[in-house]
């Protein structure tokens, strides 16, 4: 991570407190020390931050951030504002500490807390994860040839999280020899992980150590050699390739992805034949392989890079088999010879349709299993190599999340896949490619009972402003009357083409049971609808997303479901953008909305390429450089365009270490929101000071955050209990 520019070269060589009687006056000159007002009557006196100003011009346009300051990571000053932030949050809501730990009790209380994951086959050994009570991490277990063989402990997330504020566990690859565990250890919540290798044979922990990695890696055939991706340090872009031999204590840098814009990433395809390279940004990919047979050999290009083009590789026998968009908009399969791999040489397996998109394959010696989506929904298709012979799953839900699970063997008749709904737990099934037969092998289990019949899934369609069909899926407990009078959270996201797909929260139940509806806006921005339905809500179409999730509100208005007074919102990271544009559009529209790590200050960001994600961000938001992209980005940043207006109740959450939506972000936005917002509603700002962009590491420890949120939500309901 960059060092953010100090203090002094903002402000100049003056750096001075600008003080009256022991406190820091609220607006000083700009070349005052930035601080927040004391708080000297009242313990829920809100933080007042300070404000310098701090000009930037472009394109003749000029914006003065005054609390640009905060970005000043680690100061005194960022740390004291960010204290007094939280000092207010617990102070004034305090008076929901004890619903908070009754919902806290709730959600963990639901959860079984002696659990088993379902083993999966790899390579002769079956791997799962297992959970023992009370305690927050898994440990990561395996069984040679059958389930009734001795377990082995390949890793202990809790002996590891030992002392840790935050642990997170990422990448475990097992070498082909099965001897060899190389795994990723992140103790900050940056998502930067460290390689170690464990010979699981003697359980020694080998000195070989990569720091600054993605986590993953992808090993030769000689089980001596990986391949791994390091992240720049200040970026945090995966930029660089590496080949590693154990006790070499040297890595050979085998790639470097010099266009910002791109990232890079490896892994070892499915049929153990070849290492994949593959370079990645929003509309365009490239890949390179290596036979596993010969880790010193050089990688050949698949098909050279080309902007707009898109495709991801399957390996099975002589062939390379591409999913891709190459004249297809909703993407289509080819198949490539290995020796002659370029676009020329690709064959159609199956075409383009203008209705279905085709989402991913996974590979079996004799079927095909396509991914795809029509009508918003997954559908999976089966597919006979030898005749072509084909059908899909059936599964009998108006609103549901279907998804190819881990299929590591390729010769077998058995597809693993996964099945929920809004309704439905989470629920893992083994499907007889041959017999079709599905077989249960495990569902959610819902500690105290759980009755799916006591529920009600819909799904609805909302108009648009512009005629265009928006789906929401929503559920309720049955028995709610559709009179206006019902609490209904609204969830949303709408970018990077992201499909928000309805599935089984027993967290969620925590709302229901009180009354609430909880819907999700399928927006544009995402790819519900396929790759139009993406394309619709981005760069300079991407005020579609914000309307069509206020529309949806306006909807569900309508419809007697809920009314103004009972409405809320709710959306993370870019959701969290939306929730910013959404309270500024139409602030009178929600009675409180629920902000989590928001990317809210979006000219800046994308003016900074020192920032994680900027210049890869540059095909979905557009480069602010031009002037175009400039003025339509500043039309709805949510931070550019904070107004004096009356603001909805608010809650908004970050993570002091986020590596996706810097702290900032959010903390400059509650600054200008508090100075300038003329409701007295209450604006509340929570930072978790020892996590990242996905919050507490720990199975039970995140549901903390969910117990405020949803006690925010229950408080403005006037809901006690």
């Amino acid at each position: 991570m960059k060092t953010p520019t100090k203090r002094q070269q903002l402000l100049g060589q003056s750096v001075l407190a600008c003080t009256f009687a022991g406190l820091t006056l609220v607006s000083c000159s700009p070349s005052a020390e930035p601080s927040v007002e004391a708080n000297t009557n009242s313990m829920s006196q809100a933080p007042v931050a300070n404000k310098i100003d701090h000009e930037m011009t472009l394109h003749g346009h000029t914006r003065n951030d005054p609390y640009f300051w905060m970005r000043e990571r680690d100061s005194k000053e960022v740390l004291d504002y960010l204290k007094a932030e939280n000092d207010y949050l617990d102070t004034e809501l305090k008076h929901t500490e004890g619903l908070q730990e009754k919902l806290y009790e709730e959600i963990v209380g639901r959860i079984k807390q002696s659990d088993l994951s379902v083993p999966y086959l790899s390579n002769g050994y079956y791997y799962y994860s297992r959970f023992e009570e009370g305690k927050e991490y898994p440990i990561f277990c395996r069984k040679k040839g059958n389930l009734e063989a001795e377990e082995e402990i390949m890793l202990d997330g809790n002996v590891m999280a030992e002392g840790q504020a935050f642990f997170q566990i990422g990448g475990l690859s097992v070498s082909p020899n099965n001897k060899l565990l190389a795994y990723g250890v992140d103790n900050v919540s940056r998502r930067l992980y460290t390689i170690r290798v464990k010979n699981l044979e003697t359980g020694e922990i080998l000195e070989d150590k990569i720091e600054n990695a993605t986590g993953s890696v992808a090993w030769a055939n000689d089980n001596q050699t990986f391949f791994y991706t390091k992240k720049d340090e200040e970026s945090l872009r995966a930029h660089q390739n590496y080949r590693y031999k154990l006790g070499s204590n040297e890595s050979e840098l085998v790639f470097e992805e010099s266009d910002d814009t791109f990232g890079t990433f490896v892994y070892r395809t499915k049929s153990s034949d070849y290492i994949m390279m593959g370079s990645y940004s929003t509309l365009s990919n490239e890949y390179h392989f290596l036979s596993t047979d010969t880790p010193e050999g050089d990688f050949q290009v698949i098909q050279p890079r080309e902007r707009e083009l898109e495709y991801s590789i399957s390996h099975y026998g002589d062939h390379f088999y591409i999913v891709t968009n190459l004249e297809a908009i909703n993407f289509r399969l080819m198949k490539a010879p290995v020796n002659n791999c370029t676009k020329e040489n690709w064959e159609e397996v199956i075409a383009h349709r203008e209705n279905v998109m085709l989402e991913d394959i996974e590979i079996f010696k004799e079927y095909l299993v396509v991914d795809e989506r029509k009508d918003g929904l997954n559908h999976i298709r089966v597919i006979r190599w030898n005749d072509n012979e084909e059908h899909y799953l059936d599964f009998g839900e108006a609103t549901y999340l279907a998804y190819v699970s881990v299929n590591r063997e390729f010769d077998t008749d058995i597809l693993r896949f996964g099945y929920t709904s809004l309704t439905t737990p989470n629920s893992v099934f083994d499907y007889n490619l041959k017999t079709r037969e599905k077989t249960l092998l495990k569902q959610q289990e819902i500690v105290g009972g759980y009755d799916p019949e006591g529920y009600q899934a819909e799904r609805l369609y909302a108009t648009a402003r512009d005629g265009v069909k928006v789906p929401i899926s929503l559920v309720y407990k049955k028995g709610i009357e559709k009179n206006g009078k019902n609490p209904l959270l609204l969830y949303g996201y709408g970018s990077y083409g992201s499909s928000m797909d309805p599935f089984f929260s027993s967290s969620r139940l925590s709302l229901l049971d009180r009354g609430f509806v909880f819907a999700i806006a399928h927006i544009r921005g995402g790819q519900e609808l396929g790759r139009l339905w993406y394309e619709d809500g981005k760069l300079l179409k991407k005020m579609n997303t914000f309307n069509d999730f206020i529309d949806c509100g306006d909807f569900l208005i309508a419809q007697n479901l809920t009314s103004k007074e009972h409405l809320y919102a709710m959306g993370g990271s870019a959701g969290g953008l939306l929730m910013g544009a959404i309270i500024n559009q139409r602030p009178d529209l929600w009675n409180g909305v629920v902000s989590q790590v928001p990317f809210v200050d979006v000219i800046t960001t994308m003016l900074d390429e020192s920032i994680p994600l900027t210049t890869g961000e540059y095909d979905e938001w557009g480069n602010p450089n031009d002037k175009a992209y400039y003025d339509y980005i500043l039309s709805y940043s949510p931070y550019d365009n904070v107004a004096a207006k009356d603001y909805p109740a608010m809650l908004v959450t970050t993570g002091y270490h986020d590596s996706q939506v810097q702290y900032w972000e959010p903390a400059k936005w509650v600054a200008k929101l508090r100075d300038m917002k003329t409701s007295d509603q209450p604006l509340y700002f929570s930072i978790n000071m020892e996590a990242g962009h996905g919050g507490a590491s720990g199975r039970f420890a995140q549901h903390k955050e969910t117990a405020l949120e949803y006690a925010f939500l229950l408080d403005r309901e006037g809901l006690k209990e």
